[in-house]
């Protein structure tokens, strides 16, 4: 299997000693995930940070606070109204993250679905031409002119080759869907998830800016704990969408470096499953034969019976055949299967039976021509047929082609990686982006929402001092006068 994207996916594998993983892009290779959830490891380490040295911060505030002595008044004041300030200046940047979050998030939804709906749909049209050529050699089977049919050799040839495609269509039909419902699920999830945090983020810092203001202790504490917990959670989401996010980008170099240098049996058959090089050869092939054999066979039938003028001794033969010669069909192949062009007087598969139609005579209830003509409108149905399966077999070729030489998966991954694959790189840094801005703010506001209301608490100890204070002094004064 060739490497594709080995230059960017060179990244240390905690799996194999943090040597770098030089397997290229794979989503079925374990050491591949390992090294590229490595490059979340920032992330997650601040997660751990936050979520251990916060909680300690907590607890010794909370066991402590009331041992603290208490501040100079005018100091725990301002300390107080600078806190609040940041608390705003924080808020407005969680909101901006929000934005940049939310943004973000329906735009690589967006672009994703619809990159992957081009997938789906690129797939179900190879399933249904696949489909259509199983169907047109089919019914090649069915097809004679004046009891001529295909020879015994190619009817064995055509089922085989009926089984081969019958299961190959299936898996490919099997994998497209199932791989595709994975990817549904896996993005609506990612979706829900990252609307529910920045709805979630933005709640939480609103309402510790408001408790914080109101001077609710209490609540803060509760709002905070849960916050503490939320942030660590939001932070493990940054870290899984940045390994979201290098993914998309692996995905996007290796289906740009197959475009310029395409192969069989790389990673990127799990994305858009094709069919096995021997079958569509052998389907390619088949095609041709089953072409020209029919060609063969309607051209026979002209040329040993409609064209000749037999007796009535002759009543397999004879149907009173009379008038200019019918054109034989053009074989587009040559025995040995090469392209062939048309001689003069030939006519082609696009059009013969429109040219026949004006040899066609009326017939009487015995087969017999009744007026001018050497076609009866049973042998021209029947070379209409042949013309309309090898028409269709014939069309079917270069889609076949485009198959084997892997034409059509090239214009697939360029497609996407044309269209799509900037939209889903840009977005998906803007979801990364967001939610470190939400988690960086929600996290300083939360440490600032204990600042304030440790701060406002002392403040009210030392007016509520100042007044027993003052209350002291006038009573004495009452009494010396």
């Amino acid at each position: 299997m060739s490497a594709l994207a080995a230059q960017r996916t060179y990244r240390k594998d905690p799996l194999d000693g943090f040597k770098r993983y030089t397997g290229g892009w794979n989503l079925k290779d374990h050491h591949y995930w390992a090294s590229v959830g490595f490059t979340a490891a920032p992330v997650l380490v601040i997660a751990a940070m936050w979520f251990l040295c916060f909680g300690v911060w907590l607890l010794v505030m909370v066991c402590c606070s009331c041992s603290r002595r208490q501040p100079d008044k005018q100091k725990s004041a301002a300390a107080y109204q600078f806190s609040l300030i940041l608390l705003v200046i924080f808020g407005i940047a969680s909101i901006i993250g929000g934005i940049v979050l939310y943004a973000g998030q329906g735009r690589f939804h967006k672009t994703t679905s619809r990159a992957l709906e081009y997938v789906v749909n690129q797939a179900d049209l190879t399933v249904e031409k696949l489909k259509d050529v199983s169907d047109n050699i089919a019914q090649a089977k069915q097809v004679g002119v004046d009891k001529v049919f295909l020879p015994p050799s190619v009817q064995t040839d055509i089922d085989q080759i009926e089984a081969k495609n019958d299961s190959s269509t299936n898996a490919l039909a099997g994998q497209t869907v199932e791989n595709s419902e994975d990817m549904r699920h896996l993005l609506d999830s990612v979706r829900l998830a990252l609307i529910s945090t920045a709805a979630v983020m933005l709640s939480l810092t609103l309402i510790g800016f408001l408790l914080s203001v109101i001077r609710m202790p209490f609540l803060v504490y509760i709002l905070v704990i849960v916050g503490w917990l939320l942030v660590s959670g939001s932070f493990i989401l940054s870290g899984t969408f940045l390994v979201l996010h290098n993914v998309a980008g692996d995905t996007c170099v290796a289906m740009g470096e197959w475009v310029q240098y395409p192969s069989a049996h790389t990673a990127l058959d799990e994305i858009l499953p094709v069919m096995d090089d021997v079958t569509v050869q052998a389907t390619k092939q088949l095609s041709k034969e089953v072409t020209y054999q029919l060609v063969e066979v309607v051209n026979q039938v002209i040329t040993n019976v409609s064209n000749l003028n037999f007796s009535p001794n002759f009543p397999t033969m004879y149907l009173n055949q009379s008038g200019p010669p019918v054109p034989i069909l053009c074989n587009p192949f040559h025995s040995d299967l090469t392209d062939r062009a048309c001689s003069s007087g030939e006519v082609d598969l696009n059009n013969a039976t429109e040219v026949w139609r004006g040899f066609v005579c009326q017939a009487s209830a015995t087969g017999i021509c009744m007026t001018t003509g050497r076609l009866t409108p049973s042998f021209y149905d029947q070379m209409s047929a042949a013309v309309n399966v090898s028409y269709g077999l014939y069309n079917d070729t270069p889609y076949l082609i485009d198959r084997q030489d892997c034409t059509f998966v090239r214009q697939t991954f360029r497609e996407i990686h044309e269209k799509y694959c900037p939209g889903l790189q840009q977005y998906s840094k803007w979801v990364y982006v967001g939610l470190v801005i939400v988690s960086t703010s929600v996290m300083l506001s939360l440490m600032l929402s204990l600042l304030c209301i440790d701060g406002s608490t002392t403040g009210m100890s030392i007016r509520r001092n100042l007044m027993s204070t003052n209350i002291l002094s006038e009573t004495a004064g009452c009494v010396d006068r």
